[in-house]
C-alpha cells in the first residue's frame, strides 16, 4: 500500500522528499528551541521565585528573638507572603488554603538536608514551586546553627505555563510556515536539477526516432554533465556506425545492380543458346542430354535471380512505382495460377469478383511466389482463400505440410535465407518472400507468416481497398 501512495515520477518524488525533510527540519528545530527556551523559563522563574522567598527571610531574620514565639512566626509568615506555612516545634503561622500541596517528600528533604528544597508539582492539571528552607542562626564568629524554624510557601507557575504554550505554539506557526517556503524551494530545486535530465530525455527520443545528429549541450561539472558527455560520445559512436553501415549498405546495393544490370546481355545471348539447345536435347546420348537439361534448368535460375537482384536493387532504391488500375483480384489470382499450371494443384476458395485499384503485375509476383514456395516446400493439397471487407482485402495461402519451425519464423521474409542449410539448390532465388513482403508494402499493406491450426504453413497476404493513385 504504500508503494501504491509514493509518488511514481521523479519531479514528484524530488517535491515530496524535499517537502518532507524541510519541514521535519523545521519542526525539530522550532520544537528544540520551544523546549529549550521552556527549560530556561521554568529555571529563570524557579531561581527568581526562590532568591525572592530567600531575600525575604533574610530581610527578617534579624529581628526574630529564639526561641520564637507565635509572634515571631506571624512576622516570618507575614515577610513571606501569602500561601506560607511557618514552624518551629509545636508552634504553627499559617496563611493560604493551598498548602496542603506541601508534600512529605518535601518536609524529609528539608530535615535531612538542612538546606532550601524546591519541588515543581502539577495538581489537577496545574502546575505549582514549593519551596522549602530551614532558618539558620549565625554567631558573631560565623558559626551557623539550625533554629528549629522552617519556611514552607507555594508558588503558582501557571502563568510560565502559559508562556510555554505561546512559545510552543509559536514552533508549530513556525513550522506551518515553513511548509509553503519548503514547497517554493523544492520547485525551484526540482526544476534546475529535473531540466538537464528533460533534455536528456528530449534527445534521446530524437536519437530513438532516427535523429543522428541530435545533441545535448553539458552544463556545469557534476553528474548529469558527466551523463551528458556520455550521451553525447555514444550518439557520435552510433551516427558514425550508422553513416558507415549505410554507406556499404549503398555500396552492396549498388553493386548487385550494377552486376544484375551487366550479366542481362550475356545472359540473354545465353538463353537464347540455351533455347536452341533444349530443341536438341532429344538427339543427344543420355550423358550429353543430362548435361544439357542441367544446363537450362541452371541458366533458368540464373536468369530469375538475376532479375530478382533487380527488383530488390529497384526496391531498395526506392524507384520501384505502382501501375495502379482497377482489376478484378480473384481474376489476376486465376490467370496466374492458369499460366504456371497450378490451377490443379491449388484449391482456390473464392467469391466471383473483387474490384481493386492496385498494380496487376506486383499482385501476380505477390500470389506466385507464395503459392510457389507453399508448392515447393509444404505438401498438398495447398489452399488458397480471397476474402474482403469495407476496408480491406485478404489473401491467404496454406499448405498441409508440417509447417514452419518456430526458429524459422522471424527469418521468413529475409533476403537468400534458407530454413534447411542441407538444401543448398532450389529452383528459387532465396528472394522470393522478401520480394512479396516489399511488394505488399507498397501497396499500403502487408504480409505475414504462420502455422494453420492444421499444422501446415499459412501466409496472409492484407491489401487496404483506399489505395491512392502512385
Amino acid at each position: 500500500m504504500s508503494r501504491r501512495l509514493w509518488p511514481r515520477g521523479l519531479r514528484a518524488r524530488l517535491l515530496v522528499a524535499f517537502v518532507l525533510v524541510t519541514v521535519l527540519g523545521a519542526v525539530a528545530a522550532a520544537w528544540s528551541s520551544a523546549g529549550s527556551a521552556s527549560t530556561a523559563l521554568v529555571t529563570s522563574t524557579q531561581q527568581r521565585l526562590t532568591e525572592t522567598i530567600v531575600g525575604q527571610i533574610g530581610a527578617i531574620t534579624p529581628q526574630l528573638t529564639y526561641p520564637p514565639d507565635q509572634g515571631a512566626l506571624d512576622l516570618l509568615r507575614a515577610a513571606v507572603g501569602t500561601d506560607t506555612l511557618v514552624t518551629y516545634q509545636n508552634l504553627r503561622s499559617v496563611d493560604g488554603a493551598d498548602l496542603g500541596l506541601v508534600t512529605d517528600a518535601l518536609r524529609t528533604a528539608v530535615h535531612t538536608q538542612n538546606q532550601l528544597v524546591t519541588q515543581r508539582i502539577t495538581v489537577n492539571g496545574r502546575p505549582w514551586l514549593l519551596v522549602g528552607t530551614p532558618i539558620t542562626i549565625t554567631a558573631p564568629d560565623g558559626t551557623r546553627t539550625p533554629s528549629g524554624i522552617e519556611v514552607y510557601t507555594v508558588r503558582d507557575l501557571t502563568d510560565v505555563e502559559q508562556q510555554i504554550d505561546g512559545l510552543a505554539g509559536s514552533a508549530v506557526s513556525t513550522a506551518a510556515l515553513a511548509v509553503p517556503l519548503a514547497v517554493l524551494l523544492a520547485l525551484l530545486a526540482a526544476g534546475s536539477v529535473l531540466r538537464p535530465v528533460r533534455e536528456l530525455r528530449d534527445t534521446a527520443r530524437r536519437l530513438a526516432a532516427g535523429d543522428l545528429d541530435a545533441r545535448t549541450p553539458p552544463q556545469g561539472a557534476d553528474e548529469l554533465a558527466e551523463l551528458t558527455v556520455t550521451l553525447n560520445e555514444m550518439a557520435e559512436s552510433v551516427q558514425t556506425s550508422m553513416v558507415a553501415m549505410q554507406r556499404m549498405q549503398a555500396d552492396a546495393r549498388r553493386f548487385a545492380a550494377d552486376v544484375s544490370h551487366e550479366l542481362r546481355t550475356p545472359l540473354s545471348t545465353l538463353t537464347a543458346v540455351v533455347e536452341v539447345l533444349a530443341t536438341t536435347a532429344d538427339g543427344m546420348e543420355a550423358d550429353a542430354r543430362e548435361s544439357a537439361q542441367m544446363a537450362i534448368i541452371e541458366t533458368h535460375r540464373l536468369v530469375r535471380l538475376v532479375e530478382d537482384l533487380m527488383e530488390v536493387s529497384r526496391l531498395d532504391a526506392g524507384t520501384a512505382s505502382l501501375r495502379v488500375e482497377e482489376v478484378d483480384v480473384v481474376g489476376v489470382v486465376r490467370d496466374g495460377l492458369r499460366a504456371r499450371g497450378w490451377l490443379d494443384l491449388v484449391e482456390l476458395v473464392a467469391p466471383e469478383e473483387i474490384l481493386l485499384r492496385l498494380d496487376r503485375r506486383r499482385l501476380d509476383v505477390i500470389v506466385a511466389n507464395l503459392v510457389g514456395n507453399a508448392l515447393r516446400h509444404g505438401e498438398p493439397p495447398v489452399r488458397l482463400d480471397i476474402s474482403a471487407s469495407r476496408e480491406q482485402v485478404w489473401i491467404e495461402v496454406t499448405d498441409s505440410g508440417p509447417g514452419l519451425p518456430e526458429h524459422v519464423l522471424p527469418h521468413v521474409f529475409d533476403r537468400f535465407y534458407k530454413a534447411d542449410s542441407a538444401r543448398t539448390r532450389t529452383p528459387g532465388s532465396g528472394l522470393g518472400l522478401a520480394i512479396a513482403l516489399e511488394n505488399a508494402r507498397l501497396h499500403g499493406g502487408d504480409l505475414t507468416a504462420g502455422n494453420s491450426s492444421g499444422g501446415g504453413a499459412r501466409f496472409v497476404l492484407r491489401l487496404p481497398r483506399d489505395l491512392e493513385d502512385v
